[in-house]
């Protein structure tokens, strides 16, 4: 098997999907992002509000994972203006807000960065719709918008119960369904589970096109819990509640972290609600699916944040092909 032609699909949003990505490109050159577009806090939420677009925070940050051309210009698509009317503000979705506005669509403006930066295959927002995502808690309390729900789990520390996007059921962006049915191995995670890859499995058409694929289906578990979002979930929990989506059964293999993290590192994420997570080898999950078991810790020792190392991850995730 030629490993390098490899048809992949990596499924989510955040910071998980674009640092993956970065791994990936060194294996293939046919993988393709599929992004969240339900983000609605800081910059990309400004830009969708006022200008009636996708936002487009997560999928900049995988079109520069997956870019291919001059450090200066992937630095140009990071950069955040730091003074005046614009402070705050990331030229990268300026950028794709222009291209957007002069193309008459988001999806063109996407085509036209991804020739700009000479990507590694594609990027492709899930659905173009101007979606919202809900989500219900134990309480009873109904909260609108990703970045609302992240603040009011991690000051309320409820569960939440329901998950859905308004409007309902939108349609997927154009070669989404055609992406996941020629893929042979798909990727979900990793990322926050209810607000970076559960909102690409409300969409119908999406959960049921990975659940007919023929494709080696991977969940990459993170390392930490989102504080509140799931507090004491184990990786199974997180298995489970995925496959609410998508179908029991569907995910063949999981990789999860058995690398120690230092206790100073660790320290930081405890203060702030959210614990390492673990799982149980007894658990009757993995009597139908396969555990990959490594580790994967990487450490900004400047910023104090830890994140999977994208390059052993890649390696594993081509190796259980």
């Amino acid at each position: 098997m030629n490993k390098s032609s490899l048809k992949v699909v990596a499924i989510g949003g955040g910071t998980g999907l674009s640092t993956m990505l970065r791994g990936i490109k060194k294996h293939t050159s046919d993988v393709t992002a599929i992004v969240t577009v339900s983000d609605n806090g800081g910059g990309s939420g400004i830009l969708r509000e006022e200008m009636n677009m996708v936002p487009p925070g997560d999928i900049r940050n995988c079109l520069v994972a997956l870019a291919n051309t001059e450090p200066i210009m992937k630095e140009l698509l990071q950069y955040r203006f730091k003074d005046g009317t614009l402070k705050g503000q990331n030229f990268g979705n300026l950028f794709l807000a222009a291209l957007a506005d002069l193309s008459g669509n988001f999806e063109k403006a996407v085509q036209v960065t991804s020739k700009v930066l000479a990507i590694t295959g594609k990027v492709l927002p899930v659905t173009l719709e101007n979606v919202q995502l809900y989500a219900t808690f134990e309480n009873g309390d109904c909260v609108e918008g990703e970045t609302q729900i992240v603040e009011y789990s991690k000051a309320h520390h409820k569960m939440i119960t329901d998950i859905r996007l308004e409007p309902k059921n939108p349609q997927p962006a154009e070669e989404v369904i055609e992406a996941i049915e020629e893929a042979e191995i798909l990727l979900l995670g990793p990322g926050s589970l209810y607000t970076s890859i559960v909102p690409n499995l409300l969409i119908e058409e999406v959960a049921n096109a990975i659940r007919n694929s023929k494709a080696r289906k991977i969940y990459i578990a993170n390392m930490m819990s989102q504080p509140g979002e799931t507090t004491g979930f184990t990786v199974e929990d997180h298995v489970e509640e995925l496959e609410k989506f998508i179908g029991k059964g569907t995910i063949n293999t999981v990789i999860v972290n058995n690398e120690n993290i230092p206790e100073e590192y660790l320290k930081k994420y405890i203060e702030d609600g959210a614990h390492m997570l673990h799982f149980d080898a007894e658990h009757p999950i993995w009597q139908a699916k396969k555990r990959i078991e490594a580790p994967l810790v990487r450490i900004n020792h400047e910023k104090q944040y830890i994140r999977h190392n994208q390059d052993k991850l890649a390696e594993y995730i081509f190796n259980d092909v």
